[in-house]
């Protein structure tokens, strides 16, 4: 299977155009399944629980965690024997997702934003000095 992400002739494609591509078609399943979208925030030195809350738009006293995009992608990415076409496919397109996050944007880090109905962010600072990442929803009761 080729690489979602591959350039030919040195031709850069921009990280909106690479996160909309590795986006396109993506669920993260929980007790809902939900699209995982781009996200651009606007600019910061570094991206911290409260500039995503600010950025995002969400209540400033909504509960918070922070966790590696290791850990986040870890169980995302990870194929099992008994994982049928799309569940490969899905942890594939993960994986490319989390390569392209981590070699794209500097400090990423996954923010986990409330309880039950969760908002996740997978963000960073991109070369414009801006928030970029990804952002998708879990529901975990």
């Amino acid at each position: 299977m080729q690489d979602f992400f591959q350039v030919n002739n040195n031709i850069s494609i921009e990280l909106p155009a690479m996160l909309a591509t590795a986006c396109d078609g993506l669920i993260y399943i929980s007790e809902t399944d939900a699209p995982v979208t781009p996200f651009f925030g606007s600019a910061a030195e570094v991206v911290t629980g409260e500039t995503i809350l600010r950025q995002a738009n969400l209540p400033g006293d909504s509960p918070i965690s922070e966790l590696s995009l290791n850990a986040f992608f870890g169980r995302l990415t990870q194929i099992m024997d008994w994982y049928g076409d799309v569940e490969k496919l899905r942890a594939k397109k993960f994986s490319e997702l989390h390569k392209l996050l981590g070699e794209n944007l500097s400090d990423p880090k996954v923010f986990r934003v409330g309880r039950v109905q969760v908002d996740i962010f997978a963000v960073g600072i991109d070369k414009d000095g801006c928030v970029a990442g990804v952002r998708t929803k879990a529901v975990e009761t």
